[in-house]
This record gives structure tokens, sequence and C-alpha cells, in this order.
């Protein structure tokens, strides 16, 4: 496979991304808590407030990262061959198109993501193996239309067979009032039965609710709000699709590669097979 360090790229003429550094951004705090560098000051000190808040976030966020890694591995096993990233966030290690090409290497990834500074690093999840294919396209997933009609994604994916659909650490940025159930319906409607949907979410569930107001504090201050979920609202992401063992559980609980002892986490985390 090609080296794929998250190099800085330089976008075409007209795509410079507007990065605001004096913003807490999502992507950039989760960035600080997996130990990468790509954040700024203002960054940091969000992220250090909910460290304060709820000390097990950094390990949280490991976790949910080596959830993605296990949820592709068990996808490419059951026959998908095609992955559609959204909300992608800033390249790491662990990337969807390095996990699942080291077992396929002919696996093909469609990332997607609105962050002006993922596409800044846009390079590095676009260093695909000869035999597969890794894009990015700039996109929302509030405007569904815009991913699954992007020319680079329907060159990339066909529609007409199996999708991984990851999004993992992105619905809870989407507000209930902007109907995040229809706009997971409208991505999933477009996938054939035998498509998986992968999916990671912070619930209030599993913090106490000094944690959940000082956190939601931190992120009402930041480039996008957060909205917890319990259990029950989360699943019902699922609906049309079968939720594969072991169901909805804390993400270090879904499919462990080792025995590990029960620790607090924030996240749910689950995989779900299309009817």
């Amino acid at each position: 496979m090609a080296e794929s360090n998250p190099l800085p790229w330089s976008p075409p003429e007209g795509e410079i991304p507007k990065i605001d550094s004096t913003v807490p951004h999502p992507a950039r705090i989760y960035d600080y808590w997996l130990g990468g560098k790509d954040h700024f000051e203002a960054d940091r000190v969000a992220a250090e407030q909910v460290i304060a808040a709820v000390p097990e976030v950094r390990h949280t966020a490991r976790e949910n990262r080596a959830f993605l890694g296990r949820a592709v591995r068990h996808l490419v096993e059951n026959g998908v061959t095609q992955f559609l990233d959204i909300g992608t966030g800033i390249p790491t290690q662990g990337n969807t198109h390095e996990v699942a090409q080291q077992v396929l290497p002919e696996a093909r990834v469609a990332y997607v993501d609105n962050d002006p500074m993922v596409l800044a690093h846009a390079r590095a999840l676009m260093m695909s193996t000869p035999e597969g294919r890794s894009t990015y396209v700039q996109a929302d997933l509030r405007d569904p239309e815009s991913i699954l009609d992007h020319p680079e994604v329907r060159s990339t994916i066909d529609f007409d067979r199996p999708v991984g659909i990851l999004l993992v650490a992105i619905l809870m940025f989407i507000k209930d009032s902007e109907d995040p159930i229809g706009l997971v319906k409208r991505i999933t409607d477009a996938v054939p039965a035998g498509s998986y949907l992968v999916v990671s979410h912070v619930s209030q569930d599993l913090l106490g609710p000094e944690a959940v107001q000082r956190t939601l504090q931190v992120y009402n201050r930041a480039s996008a709000t957060m909205t917890m979920r319990t259990h029950e609202e989360i699943t019902r992401f699922f609906d049309g699709f079968e939720i594969v063992d072991p169901g909805l559980v804390e993400v270090y609980r879904w499919r462990p590669e080792e025995e590990i002892p029960d620790r607090p986490t924030a996240v749910y985390a689950g995989v779900g097979r299309k009817r």
C-alpha cells in the first residue's frame, strides 16, 4: 500500500480552505484526544474542559477509533467491497481505506466531510492501493443528495451493490430540528439489501448529569453543537436494518479483539445489515 501519512495538501485554486482557528471545532478536538497535531489553542482548551468533565473521554475517543477498524474489517469479511465514510474527520492512523485494503486491496472508499481542515489533508485520504480506489469530497450530511449525486462518489461507489455506510461519531452533531433520522434514511434508501450501516454516538445514558451539562456547554461554544441521545433514540437510526451481534453496546464492547475490563465510556456503537 502507498504511504499514507497525513501530509498537507494544496487544494486546487478556488478551493483554499477557510479555517477559523479561534473557534473550537469537533474534528480538531477529537484529533487532540487521539494524540494528533492538527488543532489550535481554542481546540485544546475546549478538549481539556471536556476531559475535566469526563475524564474517560480521551480513552473513549481511542476506543471509538478502534471500533471503526473492527467494524470495517467485519464488513469486508462479510463481502462488502466499498465504503461511504461520512464525517470522516482529520486523517489519522487506521483510516477506512487503510483498514479495508489491508484485507481486500481492491476495496473502494469515498470519504465525505464538510470541514475545511479535512480538505487541507485530503491527499492522505486518497492514497489508495493500485487495485482499489479512495477519494474525498467536501459535502454535508445535512444535504444527502450532494453526497449521493456527487460525480466522485458515483465514480467510486456502485449503488447497485452492497455498500458499507459509516456514520462514526457524526450524528450527534446533527440537531433534532435537522431531522437526523430522515437524513440517514435518505442515504440508506440509496443502497441495496445486504448493505451495512455503522454508527457510533455519544449518549447521556452513559454520563452523569453534571458531565452532560458541562460537555454540552463546551460544544455550545464550538463550530458545531452536540446533541446527545438515548440508547433508544440511537437505535432508531437502524430502522430497516438488522443489528448484528452484540447489538448497540458501549463502544469498547463491540466485538473486542481481546478481553478487556469494564471501563467508563460515553459512546454507544453498533452495526446493522440492511434487510
